[in-house]
């Protein structure tokens, strides 16, 4: 961080804590997934299904999060987010049915689904085209770090009561939501996008319809079919080393705490030199090649040293696309950062919906098969990654 200005690193640290805290609680949830479901004799489809509640609220909120944090501000936006995270947390925490706990993951989608924009334009608002993949790697490296510590925490809480990580898991988002108080505004009153009066029904499939005519719109396509794909592994990860390998949730949580490290020495010391060595385009046609490999890796059982392996590879390229792509989203933005960050956000949570659904009932059917799937979908967004190059055109220059 040491390389970014003295005016970004304040705001940057109280986001990336607000992140950390809100992702150690989600963190501490996948490993006890497994054994959640089996209260509500549930498996693979209903992991899928919860997975696609979740993206579908995402979806349907992301444009409006995007808009809002244009228009009132990107801090009160993060605010509404954290704290519905509680409310989300608390009703799955002291769920009886199933219904209850789809309406638990809807609401935690609405709650992203104000949040993240509004966290991808804050970073957009604060860093330059020239720092903007560093920032967005600070992002992600601090949602991973949530990540390595979530699921040793939760396995440890849920020896006092599987349900208490989940209450657990809403402190710690009032937390972040109170510290989100300590944020400065990035977006005064005066640069904020008022609505036009003849702007009327600015509704869901009217922001999709435009979305189409954005200069972005080949980045926007690639994060929908690349989300897709990567949630063919983490819909059902927990399930699969459960089933396939036999292990238990403390094992698994080291196979998600060492992914998650990996992701954070890639975000924060590896992705930056990667762009500017390489580029963000032939960074993501890198990832989008070693990514699909390891996933069909994790197919062969040998032993957890070898998963270990695999996971790590699928984690390291994993963290390099994610922030890669949205930088390329943010740089060709212009000043309507919240909108594009709500378009991205859209895009991935469309993928996360139908990626989620497909991936439960290919697990039922053979717990291969996401797997398979998933590698099918990585391999199809590389193929974007030309048609983006060919489109480039009246763009600002990114290299390749």
């Amino acid at each position: 961080m040491g390389t970014l200005p003295k005016s970004v690193r304040f705001p940057l640290l109280i986001l990336m804590l607000n992140l950390f805290i809100a992702l150690l609680g989600q963190g501490m949830l996948i490993p006890i997934l497994p054994e959640y479901l089996k209260l509500f004799h549930a498996g693979g489809t209903v992991a899928g299904f919860l997975v696609a509640a979740f993206g579908a609220a995402q979806f349907l909120f992301s444009p409006l999060g995007g808009q809002w944090a244009d228009r009132f501000g990107r801090k009160k936006l993060i605010i509404a987010g954290m704290f519905l995270s509680v409310v989300s947390d608390i009703i799955f925490a002291i769920s009886t049915s199933l219904p209850l706990l789809y309406i638990a993951r809807f609401i935690g989608g609405i709650s992203l689904g104000l949040m993240v924009p509004a966290n991808l334009a804050y970073v957009a608002d604060i860093t330059t085209p020239e720092t903007r993949a560093k920032g967005m790697g600070y992002f992600g490296a601090a949602m991973n770090l949530g990540m390595v510590l979530g699921p040793g925490l939760g396995g440890f809480i849920a020896e006092m009561g599987i349900r208490m990580p989940y209450f657990f898991a809403a402190g710690l988002g009032l937390l972040a939501g109170i510290l989100t108080l300590l944020l400065p505004e990035t977006l005064p009153p005066e640069k904020r996008v008022l609505p036009k009066a003849r702007e009327k029904g600015n509704h869901l499939g009217k922001v999709i319809w435009s979305s189409f005519q954005v200069p972005y719109f080949n980045y926007l396509l690639l994060i929908l079919v690349m989300t897709f794909g990567l949630m063919s592994y983490e819909t059902v990860f927990s399930l699969f080393a459960e089933q396939k390998y036999g292990f238990d949730a403390a094992t698994i949580s080291i196979i998600i705490t060492m992914g998650a490290i990996i992701g954070i020495i890639v975000q924060i010391w590896l992705l930056d030199w990667s762009v500017r060595r390489i580029g963000e385009i032939k960074l993501i046609r890198l990832s989008l090649m070693m990514a699909p490999i390891a996933l069909l890796l994790m197919l062969i059982k040998v032993n957890l040293v070898y998963l270990l392996f695999a996971s790590a590879l699928f984690f390291a390229f994993n963290a390099f696309l994610r922030p890669s792509v949205s930088t390329l989203i943010s740089k060709n933005a212009g000043d309507r950062q919240g909108y594009a960050s709500g378009l991205n956000t859209t895009y991935s949570s469309l993928g996360t919906v139908f990626g989620s659904l497909v991936a439960g009932l290919l697990f039922d059917k053979n717990l291969n098969f996401p797997y398979i799937f998933g590698a099918i979908m990585l391999l199809a967004a590389l193929s974007l990654t030309l048609k983006a190059r060919r489109s480039k055109k009246g763009l600002q220059t990114t290299r390749e």
